[in-house]
């Protein structure tokens, strides 16, 4: 019964919390709205697979990470950082591009590692809901059965909710195919996100008001 509530508890908690605008919903989106499903199923894939070593990393060093200010204290700064280059990088739309980036933007799977282990919210917000389930004695993690059922809940989340958003943008994208600021969406948000944070960085490091 641990063990599944555990499974329960981390899918739950990766669905809901993957849904907040970010890198990686936010990129699957605008695959889904380019009709590229295939590459929007790898990219989930990829993606999903990172969110397991972060929980991870979470599960097993939750005191040293909650605790150590070089990571808590930069934690917005870098994803700010992280939003406005995959902004900038989605708008800008070079008529022709270099076979790393080509092969980059068709591979899903690369894709899919390299922005999931570029979204640095993914650790805190782990260390955050292991630390807070497990105040509340709802799951335990003492055996490595339990703890790799809750990764793999944290993992199936996080690909499930991916594929829903895949799926939810290619329906929009038949609707509005001719649009092309529907497809800049996703750009336009995350840079728009990323101007937000790195404002609020700045105003809890220097402490305007």
């Amino acid at each position: 019964m641990d063990v599944l509530l555990s499974f329960l508890l981390a899918f739950f908690f990766s669905f809901v919390g993957s849904i907040p605008p970010g890198t990686l919903n936010l990129t699957i989106i605008q695959l889904g709205l380019e009709n590229r499903v295939d590459v929007a199923w790898r990219f989930a894939f990829a993606a999903a697979l990172v969110e397991y070593p972060y929980a991870w990393l979470a599960v097993k060093f939750e005191a040293l990470i909650s605790s150590s200010p070089v990571i808590t204290n930069n934690i917005e700064l870098i994803a700010s950082i992280v939003m406005i280059l995959l902004g900038v990088f989605n708008l800008w739309s070079p008529k022709k591009r270099s076979g790393v980036v080509e092969g980059f933007d068709k591979s899903g799977f690369k894709r899919g590692i390299v922005l999931g282990m570029l979204n640095p919210l993914a650790l805190p917000f782990w260390v955050a809901i292991t630390t807070y389930l497990k105040g509340l004695q709802w799951i335990d993690l003492s055996s490595h059965l339990e703890i790799h059922s809750y990764l793999f809940g944290v993992s199936l989340g996080a690909f499930i909710l991916l594929i829903v958003l895949a799926a939810l943008a290619k329906r929009i994208a038949t609707r509005f195919k001719d649009n092309p600021i529907i497809k800049k969406m996703p750009g336009i948000m995350l840079l728009a996100l990323g101007f937000y944070a790195l404002f609020e960085y700045v105003l809890n490091t220097f402490g305007f008001q």
